[in-house]
């Protein structure tokens, strides 16, 4: 199966419903076909050749989803940009897969210059915005007005289909390969484990579509030919208007933008009663909060899925029934739900021998859903993907019905508000300061992100720093979620009789009494 598939399937199927839409502009499946093969032709007539990277760095919109079909349409791969990461974060995602050309909107074009002297390989830019079209940039209106429809490229189950970056365990971001089959076999395979009517079903993407997970709510969507409603970027506000006005019937969100969304001001100004699905994932919710969410949605059935870009992005998952009262509702609320229908999943020891039920280990998993490797690190893929199975990094357990629990992170990273944060990356940035000595960032449980980014320094004798300067510094090497949200001086790191590095003596104060280590 192939991504562009669905559109060939609206449009003979439901040529006059509605595909996309985003505030005033609304779609349907023809137009919507239209301007994908429109796009596709433009970018291969601006150099975009079989499974080149084209890359956009944009808020959600109509267009940001034409570019994802389009690019796909054209024969291309995908490089979605993180938004929030700084020029320079930005341009190593470029270089580092051969981005040479790059989607900006009203936002991001002023960063455009300095990409320009940043990156080697940025050659052409396309404006996407509403205004006048900058200079030294293409206009993405004209350039589909001026373009003629082309036919879809001839596709493949292992056709690179998207490079998506997530965090290094080196300092490095680590650019993730999935194919067509990947992404069509996991979005189906969830669709499968979380069955919904597609009777007057409509979906919002409220998550960042340059995230896998704000990606997968719209193919999953298209897949079944339900309309998608793209909210440009999460506000509380937004949200609510578009759930009533649009009448949503299901919605995905990370545990902090609900915890916003149920917890505005106005959220009892708004009718949701039209909302039939509430699937949450990213990181683990709190009880409290989950019981919250469902007093404030009482029509909604809720669910949870777990994974991680590298799976595509799902792995498991906790169905509504479970959610419901019963005998075994607070014990399975604390798991991630079992495996979807296409995934294997195994609990394994430090040699990959499986291990039984109950007993922690680290979470790995093996199926057609796992990406292909991470571009250009043969050894960083080699080690995540070794004996054929994905090593997740988290730490957990299996019970005999085959539910994963996931209990705490085997890897040095950090999730805050559904963010990934490696730890060496902040440290990278903080070992620039010629102040600091040594360093270790952990994660903490935050009530707000579930965790939140804790730097512990230590300091180079008779020099003297301030915690607000490390995070003004952090900000000028990294992304701002990736920055320390606390900084903690001491006069020494813990350290192992090999000189190693023990952050687990300094994790486990700030987690003490939690039956996980996770936020």
């Amino acid at each position: 199966m192939f991504l562009t598939q669905p559109l060939h399937k609206g449009r003979r199927e439901k040529a006059g419903a509605t595909a996309v839409v985003c505030g005033a502009r609304r779609l349907d499946h023809a137009e919507f076909a239209d301007r994908v093969a429109r796009l596709g032709g433009v970018l291969q007539r601006l150099g975009m050749g079989r499974g080149d990277r084209v890359g956009m760095l944009s808020l959600n919109s109509h267009r940001f989803v034409e570019y994802l079909f389009g690019t796909w349409w054209g024969g291309g791969a995908i490089n979605p940009v993180n938004i929030r990461w700084n020029p320079k974060e930005v341009a190593y995602s470029l270089d580092d897969c051969d981005t040479r050309i790059l989607l900006v909107d009203d936002l991001f074009a002023p960063m455009v210059p300095a990409l320009r002297g940043l990156s080697r390989s940025l050659h052409t830019v396309v404006y996407c915005g509403n205004g006048a079209v900058p200079e030294g940039m293409l206009g993405y209106e004209a350039l589909l007005a001026g373009g003629a429809p082309v036919d879809d490229a001839p596709h493949s189950g292992d056709e690179l289909a998207a490079i998506m970056y997530t965090g290094g365990t080196t300092g490095q971001p680590k650019g993730v390969m999935l194919t067509h089959g990947s992404l069509c076999i996991d979005a189906l395979g969830t669709v499968a484990a979380l069955p919904r009517d597609t009777h007057d079903a409509a979906a919002i993407v409220a998550a960042p579509m340059f995230h896998v997970a704000g990606c997968g709510v719209a193919l999953q969507s298209l897949l079944r030919l339900v309309p998608v409603h793209v909210v440009p970027m999460f506000d509380e506000v937004a949200v609510l208007q578009v759930l009533q006005s649009a009448r949503i019937t299901e919605m995905f969100l990370v545990p902090t933008m609900i915890k916003r969304v149920i917890e505005h001001p106005r959220f009892a100004e708004f009718d949701l009663s039209s909302l039939r699905l509430l699937s949450y994932g990213a990181a683990p919710i709190d009880a409290a909060l989950l019981d919250q969410a469902m007093r404030a949605f009482p029509g909604a059935a809720f669910a949870q899925v777990y994974g991680m870009t590298e799976l595509s992005p799902v792995v498991t998952a906790l169905p509504p029934h479970c959610h419901q009262p019963g005998p075994d509702r607070e014990r399975l609320l604390r798991s991630a739900g079992a495996p979807i229908s296409i995934a294997e999943v195994r609990i394994v020891d430090g040699d990959d021998n499986e291990l039984p039920h109950g007993q922690v280990g680290e979470i790995v998993a093996r199926g057609p859903m796992v990406m292909k490797g991470y571009w250009n690190k043969p050894t960083e893929t080699e080690a995540a993907l070794r004996g054929g199975w994905m090593h997740t990094g988290d730490g957990g357990y299996m019970d005999e019905d085959g539910n994963v629990f996931v209990v705490d992170r085997m890897k040095d990273m950090i999730v805050s508000g559904g963010e990934n944060v490696y730890s060496a990356e902040v440290e990278n940035a903080i070992a620039q300061l010629p102040q600091v000595l040594m360093s270790a960032v952990i994660g903490v449980p935050d009530d707000r992100w579930g965790e939140r980014v804790h730097a512990v320094l230590v300091l180079r004798e008779g020099m003297a720093l301030e915690a607000a300067e490390v995070i003004a510094h952090c900000r000028e090497h990294i992304a701002g979620y990736k920055c320390p949200r606390s900084v903690e001086f001491r006069d020494a790191l813990p350290l192992s009789a090999a000189g190693k590095l023990q952050k687990f003596q300094l994790r486990d104060p700030y987690w003490a009494g939690r039956s996980r280590r996770v936020g």
